[in-house]
């Protein structure tokens, strides 16, 4: 359903970074996790924070309103819904990619300057062992939301030897394991990925069952071959389209005939114009600048024919943000 845009839906659109950057500091701050064990003042607050008692205030009260704490008194806790998603101990917390969204601002408050002159923009940086964690972290938040449920509903009988490529902390490869108890994983991925995903699979006790295997998929061989399924998720989108058939193929290459290649991204309609947030992300990819965008189901499946799989299809999985899955058979 489209947007019916009048003055107030412009200017709730146009001011909605007040609400995200409110949200992102706050993450930043550990404003949630220092309310994890109940009620504090917010001169209390400002104090264990170390921030100015004023401005602390003010964001107390902001968070107060947009429904994150409860206020009583001179007093403020936590929703229950900040303390189950914003707390960083909760096994819930989505305060990771909340964090990677924050990493993003300054890009997205130049995309006036990218889209005249096609090149990325300066931003400043947060330090690279950060911003990894946020990302990496980020999509096993993102993940967690997602893969459970996908693991149930895509039939992977029979299929012994997972390929999850790109896999990052490998959430979705634990949930495809622990949803077929007789499949064995590789996460192929770069080697900064790896002590993230190591670490993730352990706490699923799979560090028997899923193993990485560290790399450039675009540059270099995928190694642990044949496997019967291959998953790619959220891996197109970050390429180009030649690397992206170049890939496909590469994922055909180890596999073995009969095998399942399924890919799941954010995929526009064949007209490109929706739905709306694959349409977006392809301007957060531009900022980004690794030639990479949302691709149509028409791409995607033209890209799978070309590399040699049959039965193609769309599985009638979707997500909340519009990531879907299509799939096929090789020959």
């Amino acid at each position: 359903m489209k947007t019916v845009w009048h003055p107030g839906q412009l200017l709730s659109t146009s001011s909605a970074y007040w609400r995200g950057c409110t949200l992102q500091s706050s993450v930043r701050l550990k404003v949630f996790s220092k309310l994890e064990l109940g009620p504090k003042s917010g001169q209390k607050l400002a104090l264990e924070l170390g921030s100015n008692e004023r401005a602390t205030l003010l964001l107390l009260d902001a968070l107060t309103a947009m429904g994150l704490l409860h206020k009583e008194g001179q007093n403020y806790h936590n929703s229950p819904e900040a303390q189950k998603f914003l707390v960083d101990a909760s096994p819930d917390y989505m305060g990771h990619i909340i964090l990677h969204h924050h990493h993003l601002l300054d890009g997205w408050a130049q995309l006036d300057q990218v889209i005249q002159t096609g090149r990325s923009p300066q931003k400043r940086s947060f330090g690279q062992d950060a911003e990894r964690e946020s990302f990496l972290m980020g999509m096993f938040n993102l993940a967690m939301q997602v893969a459970p449920h996908l693991a149930e509903q895509i039939d992977l009988t029979g299929k012994t030897r997972l390929l999850d490529l790109g896999g990052g902390p490998g959430t979705y490869a634990i949930h495809f394991c622990k949803a077929n108890p007789l499949m064995k994983a590789v996460i192929f991925d770069r080697p900064t990925t790896e002590p993230f995903a190591r670490a993730t699979i352990a706490q699923f006790g799979l560090s028997d069952r899923i193993d990485f295997a560290a790399g450039d998929f675009i540059s270099e061989p995928i190694s642990g071959g044949p496997y019967d399924a291959a998953w790619l998720s959220q891996i197109l989108h970050s390429n180009s389209f030649e690397d992206c058939y170049s890939l496909i193929k590469k994922c055909v290459g180890v596999m073995k005939q009969g095998g399942i290649i399924l890919v799941h991204d954010f995929i526009l309609d064949d007209s490109k114009d929706g739905p709306e947030f694959p349409a977006l992300f392809s301007l957060n990819m531009l900022l980004a600048n690794t030639g990479g965008r949302s691709y149509s189901q028409e791409e995607i499946v033209g890209m799978l024919a070309a590399a040699g799989v049959e039965q193609i299809k769309r599985h009638p999985f979707q997500a909340k943000n519009d990531s879907s899955v299509i799939y096929g058979i090789i020959a």
